[in-house]
């Protein structure tokens, strides 16, 4: 019995020693192989490229260029078109964190890849990682195409400042809501992840006030609307571009301090990742047992 009990854990052992030295040799190359099967698997998936990336795009196509003239302005001179792209951009950013996050990493687990990369030298941080750099290549074709679209076909003209403050913000946007995509992913049923993300990202999109300013919300919705995290980020987002008074025009509330909005952003953040992680060690340790 004793010899029978000590073989397993030395192979363990031995294993865990395999895989320490294996990323300890070359944990960049490791990473840079892990980065490009992802970026290769996705890039052959239609429903990624048309789904995440083009979608924000055709949407600016559809509702945005034909609010984009330029004498269509707000009462601070704020361009409506300009304000369009930056929501269609902001939902592209959300759903794209939320779904690729959440519903690819279930979609692994449900597959078994999570316990198969355990028995080999892959350590799990190089998949979550490439992971994150996927949505975040992802977020900036969506920002480029949709802002391409918008320039050329839109009027949208911003300084220089501009565009790097709000593709910045963006970025971030996409790190911060991909916590809620792995919570998503290692607290829900694999099966379950899909239906639970849209039933999650639905109210965040509709109450953000991306497509529909909040003032023509009923009280009660706008009510519930200040409590998203999505509503903050956006709030973030057009203060890149326009004045308090214009995101007010705009999103139909009066804003708060861009503090204030960042504090919510950041305290989701926290939450949501605290979530993710709990579920993840919660897992491990079933996994084992």
């Amino acid at each position: 019995m004793s010899g029978t009990a000590t073989a397993p854990r030395t192979g363990r052992r031995r294993q865990r020693s395999t895989r320490d030295e294996v990323v300890r040799r070359d944990p960049v190359g490791l990473l840079g192989a892990q980065i490009l099967v992802e970026l290769r698997s996705h890039a052959r998936s239609l429903d990624f490229v048309i789904g995440a990336i083009a979608l924000p795009m055709l949407l600016y196509a559809m509702f945005g260029l034909p609010t984009a003239s330029p004498s269509n302005v707000l009462p601070d001179g704020s361009h409506v078109g300009t304000m369009m792209m930056v929501s269609l951009c902001s939902y592209g950013v959300v759903s794209l964190a939320i779904f690729t996050f959440g519903e690819d990493i279930a979609r692994d687990r449900g597959r078994g890849w999570a316990r198969t990369m355990r028995a080999t030298p892959l350590p799990m941080w190089s998949y979550l990682a490439a992971k994150v750099v996927l949505g975040l290549v992802g977020a900036v074709l969506i920002v480029t195409s949709t802002a391409g679209l918008a320039v050329v076909a839109g009027n949208v003209r911003l300084d220089p400042g501009e565009w790097l403050r709000l593709g910045g913000t963006l970025l971030v946007g996409v790190l911060a809501f991909s916590t809620l995509g792995f919570a998503i992913a290692y607290a829900t049923r694999p099966r379950a992840a899909t239906a639970i993300a849209n039933l999650l990202f639905l109210p965040l999109a509709f109450l953000s006030g991306f497509f529909v300013p909040l003032s023509e919300l009923p009280a009660a919705l706008r009510d519930i609307a200040v409590w998203m995290p999505t509503h903050h980020f956006g709030q973030l987002a057009w203060r890149q571009v326009a004045p308090a008074e214009g995101v007010e025009a705009w999103a139909g509330i009066t804003p708060a301090s861009a503090g204030t909005h960042l504090a919510w952003v950041v305290g989701a953040t926290l939450v949501f990742g605290a979530i993710a992680v709990l579920a993840a060690r919660r897992e491990g340790v079933t996994r084992r047992g």
